[in-house]
């Protein structure tokens, strides 16, 4: 008979060995490095905007930014981001219509991740940061494992790269709770597994969060303008029928709403795919078109529709009065198009965008009878999440930290509204198939 195969080692007595120690001496550094690079690449991108929609246009004589602008602006995203995906090595990165890959990169594709995901999402294009956040904080794990020679090996190279994504992120989300509890849930870890890097990935995170509490000290500018906005919200001690009923009702609806969109950018993906160079500038056209004809329709700026609205969320949020309904449903519709173009075509994250427009809609069901503003916007910034992500314990928590200044009556709720928003997105996947990818019946 075949020798019993040994048992797993423990992973407490892993925990308390030399070894492991030595790793979370590695990775510190590596929290360090991963989180540096990020924050550069953070403010690369926000500069860029500033240049390219602020000073560019002053600098050819006009006052403001024409109304045009946008056009040669998102067609030559997509070339460039065309130029990045055929050219560069990694093809610049996981397509975001498939959701939020938390799987490393090598550090060999890093150039194009980063090429792509600035001339997207530095050029204007509905897509968040934090896809190429988490391929920058893996691939330079990698980096660090393989530099190790014979010390590394695949496990070390796992550890590393999980510890670095999680820097990474904690840095763009200015928590290191928010960052282990989104990549856990994403990646699935769990078992035996869990505190073995959970550990390492707790400590490099807090150090992110270090660096970008530091960063605005030593450098002189200010990392607000790349962080997530503190959101103003009316208090709100506890909700009544109405609100959890309510409630119901908006996060079953961001979440069919995120599937139609979800549906368009596979299509979109289908056909962005077959000819980069052509299709690629011809949806940047197409999202500066959208954002364009909001503009004339509801007498407001491009840059509602444009840019993945992580700037802007605060803003919407604090001023509800100065968005009337009608334009409130017309900026979900023409940026919800433009975020599904931007998904099946651009490179970047699609959780801000979500979170963005789950706060429009809360903003739009605030006006239903005895719906409060506050939790509103906190279902609907959560349910957003879950619909993007299929992550109901990540939607819950940046719902409650988001809004949590208003008080902790919205909590409830936004656990509700997640649940609802998950069962909702697996119901309709189920019946008309996956929006990422799934078949659809005949």
């Amino acid at each position: 008979m075949a020798e019993d195969a040994a048992p797993a080692p423990d992973p407490l007595a892993v925990i308390r060995s030399r070894r492991f120690l030595a790793l979370l001496a590695i990775a510190a550094p590596v929290g360090v490095l991963a989180a540096l690079v990020s924050w550069g690449f953070l403010e690369l991108v926000f500069h860029l905007q500033e240049w390219v929609f602020t000073d560019l246009p002053e600098a050819f004589g006009f006052d403001h930014e024409p109304l045009w602008w946008s056009l040669p602006v998102l067609g030559l995203a997509g070339a460039l981001t065309a130029a990045a995906v055929v050219w560069l090595p990694g093809r610049g990165g996981h397509i975001p219509a498939e959701g939020l890959n938390p799987s490393p990169v090598q550090p060999i594709e890093l150039p194009g991740v980063i090429a792509a995901g600035l001339a997207s999402i530095g050029l204007g294009v509905v897509l968040g940061p934090e896809a190429p956040l988490i391929a920058i904080g893996g691939g330079l794990g990698i980096f660090v494992a393989q530099r190790l020679g014979g010390k590394g090996s695949p496990e070390v190279g796992e550890v590393l790269a999980a510890s670095a994504t999680f820097s990474a992120l904690a840095l763009l989300f200015g928590s290191p709770i928010v960052a282990a509890v989104l990549l856990i849930e994403a990646s699935g870890i769990g078992g035996d597994r869990l505190p073995l890097m959970l550990v390492p990935g707790l400590l490099a995170s807090g150090i992110g969060s270090l660096v970008w509490i530091g960063m605005g000290s030593w450098t002189g500018l200010n990392t607000s303008d790349i962080a997530i906005p503190a959101l103003q919200l009316p208090p709100f001690e506890a909700p009544g029928f109405a609100d959890f009923g309510w409630s119901i009702v908006l996060a079953a609806g961001i979440a069919l709403a995120m599937f139609a969109i979800f549906r368009l950018a596979r299509e979109t993906q289908r056909f962005a795919a077959a000819k980069p160079f052509l299709l690629l500038p011809l949806a940047g056209l197409a999202v500066a078109g959208l954002a364009i004809g909001f503009s004339e329709a509801a007498d407001k700026g491009v840059e509602e529709v444009l840019f993945s609205g992580q700037a802007a969320l605060g803003t919407l949020v604090a001023h509800p009065s100065s968005w009337s309904l009608s334009a409130l449903a017309l900026l979900c519709a023409f940026k919800g198009v433009a975020y599904g173009l931007s998904l099946g075509s651009f490179r970047g994250g699609p959780v801000f965008p979500g979170m963005f427009l789950g706060a429009a809609a809360g903003l739009m069901a605030a006006q239903l009878p005895g719906f409060d503003v506050t939790p509103a916007v906190a279902v609907g910034i959560g349910a957003g999440v879950v619909a993007v992500l299929g992550l109901p314990l990540s939607g819950a928590l940046l719902g409650i930290l988001l809004t949590s200044s208003a008080g902790p009556g919205a909590a409830p709720l936004v656990i509700v509204g997640a649940i609802v928003a998950y069962l909702v997105k697996l119901a309709v996947e189920d019946r008309w198939g996956s929006a990422r990818g799934g078949s659809v019946p005949a």
